[in-house]
């Protein structure tokens, strides 16, 4: 393997904290809606869940609680659109997609409306809940539908950052964050750049490109790569559509080989949209680290990461597969 020199150091990459991604979400809708006047929240009594408290407490008159409506939920957000508001509507990933994706195609999607879907509780995190509100699927679902910006942010910092993002973008979003506390290593009040990956780490051995959660998994899974001297170049894709195809490609080129780490089902997720960019720009070695197309199950969030293959020695795993290919 090569020596270890790197521009954009892991030894940077550290956490003293623990904070959920849905607790970033509160405070960036707080912050949208005191710069914006035209921003406006509902919820699918979930108030809580979502961190939606400040944001209501601040502005009631800019808040509508639709009740266990999702689908109704859908269609008054696309009417507040064609009037110039800005609507966030909050409920778990789960309901957030599946349950409407419907009304989520035919009145926001098709028109292309001003309409962020906020989304909570995603992935295999959600623990306890069990696989029928563990969605795994919500990712490529959302993605494949024309015009529609998709967004999973890793930490606390990069949620708030990117919930004041989306309300600056015209047109759909989905949002999707977490339930669980989890490490904050990004900086605060840092600019969120929508379709713009982020570069954590320089290396000449293997890309790893990772998104929400799994970004600090694969952070820790780099360090200990880099005990045995195989330098990673780590990429958090925080934006997976509009993928930063140039970031990919200037990444593999100089790696030739891949590998891809979300919480989400390995069929239409992020790997799906690397493996299309590697295919038809730069062929190389690519391994997956991803749900291997099952159900979740009730379980604490650690536990049920590395049962599914989300663990960090499972990224550590797929490094080494992705090298001995190339």
């Amino acid at each position: 393997m090569s020596e270890v020199k790197t521009s954009l150091s892991l030894d940077n990459l550290i956490s003293t904290e623990k904070k959920s991604t849905r607790d970033g979400f509160g405070a960036g809708l707080l912050e949208v809606g005191r710069n914006n006047d035209q921003a406006i929240a509902l919820c699918a009594d979930l108030i809580g869940s979502l961190k939606m408290n400040a944001f209501i407490d601040e502005f009631p008159d800019r808040f509508i609680q639709v009740g266990i409506a999702e689908a109704n939920m859908m269609g008054i957000a696309a009417g507040l659109a064609t009037t110039g508001k800005i609507p966030f509507t909050g409920t778990f990933a789960n309901f957030a997609t599946g349950r409407v994706y419907d009304q989520i195609r035919q009145s926001i999607a098709y028109s292309h409306k001003n309409v962020k879907i906020c989304a909570s509780h995603a992935g295999l995190t959600l623990g306890e809940d069990g696989a029928t509100h563990q969605i795994l699927e919500d990712i490529g679902m959302m993605k494949m539908l024309p015009g529609m910006t998709v967004i999973n942010p890793c930490d606390y910092n990069q949620t708030k950052a990117a919930t004041i993002a989306i309300a600056e973008h015209h047109g759909p979003v989905y949002l999707r964050f977490g339930r669980p506390g989890w490490p904050v290593f990004t900086t605060p009040n840092h600019k969120f750049e929508i379709g713009k990956a982020l570069h954590l780490a320089e290396g000449s051995d293997v890309s790893i490109f990772a998104t929400g959660h799994l970004v600090w998994t694969a952070i820790e899974a780099a360090k200990e790569l880099e005990k045995d001297g195989i330098s990673v170049d780590l990429i958090n894709i925080h934006t997976i559509k509009p993928l930063d195809n140039a970031a990919v490609i200037k990444s593999i080129t100089k790696t030739k080989c891949a590998v891809t780490c979300e919480e989400h089902n390995r069929f239409g997720g992020l790997g799906d949209s690397i493996a299309q960019v590697i295919a038809t720009k730069m062929p190389v070695p690519q391994e997956y680290v991803a749900v291997n197309d099952s159900f979740g199950e009730s379980g604490k969030p650690a536990q049920l990461l590395d049962k599914y293959g989300l663990g960090k020695a499972d990224i550590i795993s797929a490094v080494r597969r992705a090298i001995a290919r190339k």
